[in-house]
């Protein structure tokens, strides 16, 4: 009986979701301008939008996400199971939800349109917090995957800052404006 109280995560977990849902909207909206707001420091460039690519709107969910992650491991780890492993799957969802919703709906409209791009960040960010906390519910996996997922983030987040400065030239990567890659 016990055992099972514990695989069931607390108001407390839930509350900090739900303020984790809101910290990471937010946070990524503000990261959003950032970058221009420090006068186009490059160490902000890594870890906000330098453009209006597709990629570049990603990391605006990725980075709030991480530290959101690193602000609720010590008050909601030991309460819930699985921690890492779900909060990367939560967060790989969130940035591949984005530019589906992004490529479906502007290969039929033909052009993008702001208030959908906000409900998805919004909606993308909302459905990779709910995964999280329900995967917190499943039993506990080995510590194999907590290392798997910690490699996950990490790539990602490597992969967030060298394409920051080194785009390939593919569409996601393509500033919608200045046509460009990267910093302009």
């Amino acid at each position: 009986m016990e055992e099972k109280a514990k695989m069931l995560p607390s108001k407390k977990v839930s509350t900090y979701e739900i303020v984790g849902t809101v910290f990471i909207v937010f946070l990524g909206s503000a990261f959003h301008f950032t970058y221009a707001l420090s006068g186009k420091l490059v160490i902000v460039a890594a870890f906000s939008a330098v453009n209006e690519s597709v990629w570049e709107h990603l990391k605006l969910a990725f980075w709030p996400s991480l530290i959101w992650l690193l602000l609720e491991y010590l008050p909601v780890k030991k309460l819930t199971s699985n921690f890492l492993l779900a909060k990367t799957l939560g967060t790989y969802l969130m940035i591949v939800i984005i530019p589906i919703v992004f490529y479906s709906y502007t290969s039929i409209t033909g052009r993008s349109i702001f208030v959908i791009d906000i409900a998805t960040f919004i909606v993308a960010i909302v459905v990779g917090q709910i995964i999280s906390y329900s995967l917190f519910k499943k039993k506990q996996l080995p510590r194999i995957a907590d290392k798997i997922a910690l490699v996950m983030l990490a790539v990602l987040g490597i992969a967030f800052i060298i394409f920051t400065f080194y785009p390939p030239h593919l569409p996601i990567f393509q500033d919608s404006i200045s046509r460009g890659y990267g910093i302009a």
